[in-house]
């Protein structure tokens, strides 16, 4: 036997060694059918359970080799997804739900894996800021009581209408969270965000509008706000806490304070991808668990580390310390104005991963009383939209695997057993109205503005 022989032979050995440690750590999953990933995302922090699965080597335990790319937006984001460009991505919640229902580009997307709660914020500029104040009550020590609601920002927009001046805000796609938080935010305070009209032609978002939004990429939010541009943006972190740093802005409500506990992004791939690869589906799905849990675990004690991670350059790319002001448990409003939140990124707790179907119904309800949606649907229409794009079936099959192999406890997940995918009644809005994922319909009837059932532009 010659020398190479030997050496091919030790090569299979090895290679046969390390697949058995991949086959009893899981023994209910099979091997990945697509071994060599592409995954992209957005620079923003809560891109975070991707970044981790990578540098922990959660994706390699699971015999994934992965690549990780930025994208320049959510709209080449998707449409790499769509394409085969990228295998999977970080994803606006609203994109898969958007796509499967054919607002925008057609698709069909699906989600296994939600990615984190909460992680939003409304920032104004200093003038805007200035001319709020007045108009919001103060603590004992001065500071301003919080939440803020749209309240205080009312007699600021209905001067600049009166002036015959659009009051122009930001936010980073139209079916992204922060387009309906920001709507939420805005019409609570009775500030109309207008509605679109896609039957008409119109996708500007902007009819009969008293605040008109208008779309920005996350990362150039505080350079159009410094260069007046906009007067106000809804953004993820950091770039909320960068107009802080920068001093060219004041974030005034985090969506924490609009939606307690809110979802945000989620990973998104094709429903074709998830037919073809369904153990690499499920392995992808576990590594991301993992990924979440450690972001959470011992009280975010992981978080400075993710934090340096993060702001590397192929991540996010913005300074530790801008970073850290909002991942690690604290959040800062006005200059010097720091207070704790420690809940402000979820990643894990609270069943943060799972893909609730009311997560996706709430989407959909909010697409309906803007416009996106332009005609009326039944309850069982939003029911059966959320089942084709939230998948706990699979969400279920990576977390059982992970019980069954020890690496994470039972008691961690929901009971798979009795999970019907929807929450309770859930109370805690800034307007105080309750959302019931299984009536839709009824839920949409409750806002003062906004279409309603019955209801066409």
């Amino acid at each position: 036997m010659n020398w190479k022989t030997s050496f091919k032979q030790l090569a299979v050995g090895l290679s046969i060694g390390a697949s058995m440690q991949v086959s009893i750590a899981s023994a209910e999953v099979g091997f990945a059918e697509k071994e060599e990933l592409t995954f992209g995302f957005i620079k923003l922090t809560d891109m975070a359970p991707i970044a981790i699965a990578y540098e922990n080597g959660y994706f390699e335990e699971e015999g994934l080799y992965v690549t990780i790319e930025a994208q320049a937006n959510w709209k080449v984001l998707l449409d790499g997804v769509i394409d085969g460009r990228l295998d999977g991505a970080h994803m606006l919640a609203g994109q898969p739900i958007a796509a499967t229902i054919g607002y925008g580009t057609k698709a069909h997307i699906i989600t296994p894996f939600s990615m984190d709660l909460n992680g939003n914020a409304i920032t104004v500029s200093n003038d805007i800021w200035a001319q709020m104040k007045p108009n919001i009550a103060k603590n004992a020590d001065g500071k301003p009581v919080h939440p803020i609601k749209a309240d205080s920002l009312k007699p600021v927009v209905d001067k600049y209408n009166e002036q015959g001046k659009p009051f122009k805000m930001g936010m980073v796609f139209p079916v992204s969270t922060h387009n309906y938080e920001l709507r939420y935010w805005l019409a609570a305070g009775g500030i109309h965000p207008g509605f679109y009209a896609p039957h008409k032609g119109d996708t500007s978002g902007q009819l009969d509008a008293e605040a008109y939004l208008s779309v920005t990429p996350p990362p150039q939010m505080p350079s159009t706000l410094e260069a007046g541009t906009i007067y106000g943006y809804c953004v993820g972190e950091p770039w909320n806490q960068q107009a802080v740093f920068k001093g060219i802005g004041v974030p005034v409500v985090t969506d924490y304070e609009i939606w307690k506990d809110n979802p945000e992004k989620v990973f998104g791939i094709t429903a074709e991808f998830a037919e073809k690869y369904p153990n690499t589906t499920i392995r992808l799905t576990r590594a991301l668990i993992k990924a979440a849990k450690w972001l959470d675990e011992n009280n975010n004690a992981n978080r400075p580390a993710a934090v340096k991670i993060l702001s590397q350059s192929n991540y996010v790319g913005a300074d530790y310390d801008v970073i850290a002001n909002s991942m690690t448990g604290t959040f800062e409003y006005e200059k010097g104005d720091k207070r704790a939140v420690p809940d402000f990124n979820v990643f894990f707790r609270y069943n943060a991963t799972y893909p609730y179907y009311s997560d996706a119904i709430w989407y959909l309800t909010q697409m309906r009383r803007w416009g996106q949606i332009s005609d009326d649907k039944p309850d069982a229409w939003y029911k059966e939209i959320a089942a084709k794009v939230y998948r706990p079936d699979i969400y279920a099959k990576a977390a059982q695997s992970l019980i069954d192999d020890k690496s994470i406890d039972a008691k961690h997940f929901p009971d798979f057993a009795t999970e019907t995918g929807f929450k309770k009644p859930q109370q805690h809005f800034i307007d105080d109205i309750v959302y019931d994922g299984s009536a839709p319909n009824a839920y949409i009837n409750k806002f003062s503005i906004g279409l309603k059932q019955g209801d066409k532009l």
